[in-house]
């Protein structure tokens, strides 16, 4: 197996200081505090690669795209792609078009690729099954996840699935690269966009396309709406975080949600709307909850569309979930991908998720 390897230095960096995504924002991002989050993520899937198939020749892109990562993991690179002319810029310099360059490289010549891994978001995704349809291959492409938004179908549950994908696949099937318009998405309004059909390694673990969960959560939000009403004076702090799950509870008590942001709530009022992780952290007090809805067709509780709920916020709240009954059903089990692979696996196994104003069901944190 040969593997073409690329990272996205700047992948997911707006997440965590609540920009919901670093398309045009790399700057803002830094200037906000922001720190690489698509390094580590590519650190460990190379480390797993290295662990499941050690026989794997890769190439990689100069750094900082890859090179130092490849070689730190082990591997010795087939060929190193320059897509800077020998220059070697800051990482907040990388642009769409050095992904281009290297994604050609990988699939032209007398030595290409069987497989393009990449790191980062719905747009690097974008840049890399452009490059291939430009390129006239069918060479496959895998995404190991590491923007803030992850709409696309191209990519791994984990960086650790991602390498065990690309070392065992036997087949790839055509899915659909989807990404959105950042701007409308930061003021609240999502707006998917097919970008490309590309082919894509099969397995289970293969993040699906989002999908939107029907029926009615009026009577959830009424029950946890009042739950939360009853901690009133109490100093309880309620985090709320994204999505139309939670966004109903925001409504039911009273106040008008941002729909993709996170939200605190404590004693009748808003404390932070549309927090920051620093925000939110600032704002938790002695006793402090969590209220999440799985987001995502793969049932993401943690991990997918809220990096502002960072492992750090997580550890200093209880957890409590809701979800609709039907979006229990489109998914097998409940996941997270923290960036903390010990807070992973603590928040692993059997959960109580509340579907109704009084009902729960259990499910599995895989």
């Amino acid at each position: 197996m040969h593997v073409g390897f690329a990272v996205n230095p700047v992948a997911g960096m707006g997440g965590r200081v609540g920009l919901k995504g670093t398309d045009g924002k790399v700057e803002e991002a830094v200037e906000r505090g922001a720190e690489p989050r698509a390094p580590d993520r590519a650190r460990r899937a190379l480390d797993r690669l290295a662990a499941v198939a050690p026989e794997t020749r890769v190439s990689t892109a100069a750094d900082p795209m890859g090179e130092r990562l490849v070689r730190d993991a082990g591997f010795e690179p087939a060929r190193v792609v320059d897509p800077f002319d020998g220059a070697t810029p800051d990482p907040t310099e990388t642009t769409a078009e050095h992904t281009a360059r290297v994604v050609e490289a990988f699939v032209g010549g007398d030595d290409p690729v069987d497989l393009v891994l990449f790191v980062g978001g719905d747009g690097t995704a974008t840049d890399v099954a452009t490059a291939l349809e430009r390129s006239g291959t069918e060479t496959p492409m895998l995404g190991v996840p590491a923007g803030v938004k992850v709409y696309s179908s191209v990519f791994a549950v984990s960086p650790e699935d991602a390498a065990e994908v690309a070392a065992s696949f036997s087949r790839t099937e055509r899915r659909e690269v989807m990404d959105i318009d950042e701007d409308a998405y930061r003021e609240g309004e999502v707006r998917p966009e097919l970008r490309a059909v590309a082919r894509v390694p099969v397995a289970d673990d293969l993040q699906s396309s989002k999908q939107t969960a029907s029926g009615t959560v009026e009577s959830l939000a009424e029950g946890v709406a009042d739950d939360i009403r009853e901690r009133e004076g109490e100093g309880v702090t309620f985090v709320l975080g994204p999505g139309s799950t939670v966004g109903a509870i925001k409504a039911e008590l009273g106040f008008e949600p941002s729909p993709i942001g996170v939200d605190v709530w404590r004693d009748g009022e808003v404390v932070v709307r549309d927090g920051t992780e620093q925000e939110i952290l600032d704002a938790l007090g002695e006793e402090n909850v969590i209220v999440v809805s799985p987001i995502g067709g793969q049932g993401f509780v943690f991990g997918r569309g809220n990096p502002q709920l960072s492992p750090a916020v997580i550890r200093r709240c209880d957890v409590q979930i809701v979800a609709s009954r039907t979006k229990l059903d489109d998914v097998r089990a409940l996941r997270v991908d923290t960036d903390d692979p010990e807070l992973d696996a603590e928040l692993a196994g059997w959960v109580r998720v509340r579907v109704g104003k009084f009902e729960t069901r259990m499910m599995k944190i895989a």
